[in-house]
């Protein structure tokens, strides 16, 4: 006979094992218990780190700076858009908001980044204005970082380009353009070339040098021409030289000479094409000579030669490029066209020069002119040289600053008005980085970017407002 359990009894047992299945989902029911979740702390920010570092930035331009936040749990975030940013002192001001730096004034800058209670930083350098000029009769011509032309001087012509015929003593603006990047100088003509390859022209024009079709003077920026190409530009004393990206010469302006280099001695209003050659590298301009380097290092030379300007051996003039025979198994790196005379570096760092010596110009004491290329000493670490009138500069490559020639206004920097016939240096600086001459003016720049001038300042040449001539280099803010 089957034992039958009681129907209460069944329905009891039930009720106790759901009872302590309860127990036990809710912790219960002693060493059955589990423990409750927890949720993670969150990640802290440890550290900014601020970009660039070694940050340069010029006078008047810009620097986007980034904010990099490294997190607790190893993550890493940009945080420049909400971070607080700030400077220092007062070379540079920032945007708060952004971490978008400008330039005020040279020097060193620290430039932060704040969130919260964490700050990063970095160092920013300051640089002066200016990155490139040129010296023309009694005028001259720079560009600053922020693709702005500056010029000023003697302004008869039209040269400074502001629109007016009056001189500037002090540095004037060249229109509104900001997309400058190379200025050159005639006596009284001045040339550029803006990032876009394109050319323009202003001041003096009887001989046709501005290259715009007429004899019409111009005081603001004219184009010339159509074709954005053009790469090099030189300016003599009535004359232009171009080269453009093909490698193709141009010329135009006055030709009494041949300085123009296309076969005659006839004025051209428009630029010109010199013969077929597209190897075309530097071009240098002096008063009736012209001067170029080819990309094989080989130099050229050709106008008026009455001093031996040319080169060739000869004072008979040359109204197309002819090649100056010691460059022929030998290459060339830099070239210059003073008043009267020629200089070249030669790739080992050898200085040259020809042409006419009356002042010393050649780094000679005899006074006679000389037809070929003489080497200047024996010394072979000279990196760029400039030719005025009738005075040289050259800057060696460990960065000394040396003049030489004639002195009557101060020109050569050396503190007095006596000519040199040997190279001299100037100051005790050894941070320069190019040079420039005008006819009677001298201009160089240094590592900082800081723009520095001396000679005649009679026409204004050296934007000092004084009109006086400064025999030693003075800084032009």
């Amino acid at each position: 006979m089957k034992n039958r359990q009681h129907p209460l009894f069944s329905l009891f047992h039930l009720l106790l094992h759901a009872w302590l299945a309860l127990l036990a989902g809710c912790g219960g029911g002693g060493s059955s218990s589990t423990a409750a979740a927890t949720t993670p702390a969150a990640a802290t920010l440890v550290s900014i780190a601020v970009g660039p570092p070694n940050a340069v930035v010029a006078v008047g331009t810009t620097k986007q700076f980034t904010a990099t936040g490294s997190y607790s749990d190893g993550t890493t975030a940009d945080l420049k858009a909400t971070a607080v940013w700030s400077v220092a002192g007062t070379n540079a001001t920032i945007i708060a908001s952004t971490g978008v730096a400008t330039g005020k004034a040279a020097g060193s800058e620290t430039v932060s980044a704040k969130v919260g209670s964490v700050t990063g930083s970095a160092v920013l350098t300051v640089k002066a204005p200016w990155t490139g000029m040129a010296g023309g009769g009694g005028h001259t011509v720079a560009r600053k970082a922020d693709g702005t032309v500056w010029a000023w001087g003697l302004n008869r012509s039209g040269q400074v380009g502001d629109g007016t015929t009056t001189d500037k003593p002090l540095p004037t603006v060249v229109g509104a353009a900001t997309t400058w990047t190379v200025v050159a100088a005639g006596e009284f003509h001045t040339v550029a070339l803006r990032a876009d390859g394109s050319l323009w022209a202003w001041g003096f024009n009887q001989n046709g040098q501005l290259g715009d079709g007429t004899t019409i003077d111009r005081a603001a920026p004219v184009k010339i021409g159509t074709t954005n190409n053009w790469v090099a530009i030189a300016a003599g004393k009535a004359h232009t030289l171009g080269v453009k990206a093909d490698g193709s010469l141009w010329a135009w302006g006055r030709n009494f000479n041949g300085q123009l280099g296309d076969g005659t001695t006839i004025d051209r209003v428009a630029p010109t094409k010199i013969g077929t050659i597209t190897t075309w590298k530097d071009i240098a301009a002096g008063d009736t000579h012209s001067m170029a380097r080819r990309t094989d290092g080989t130099l050229w030379a050709w106008g008026g030669n009455a001093n031996g300007q040319v080169g060739n051996g000869t004072i008979i003039d040359v109204n197309v490029p002819t090649r100056i025979a010691s460059s022929a198994t030998t290459s060339f790196i830099a070239i210059a066209a003073g008043g009267l005379h020629s200089m070249a570096i030669r790739a080992d760092g050898a200085l040259f020069a020809w042409g006419s010596n009356a002042s010393g110009q050649l780094a000679s004491d005899a006074t006679a002119d000389v037809l070929a290329p003489g080497q200047v000493g024996t010394d072979t670490n000279w990196a760029m040289v400039a030719a005025g009138a009738a005075h040289s500069l050259g800057i060696r490559s460990d960065g000394t600053l040396w003049s030489w020639g004639q002195n009557a206004n101060g020109q050569l920097g050396s503190g007095d008005i006596y000519d040199a016939s040997q190279p001299v240096r100037i100051g005790k600086a050894s941070t320069w980085t190019a040079v420039a001459a005008g006819r009677q003016h001298s201009l160089a720049m240094q590592a900082d970017g800081s723009l520095w001038v001396w000679g005649r300042d009679q026409e204004g040449q050296l934007g000092d407002g004084k009109l006086i001539d400064v025999l030693t280099p003075v800084n032009l803010p």
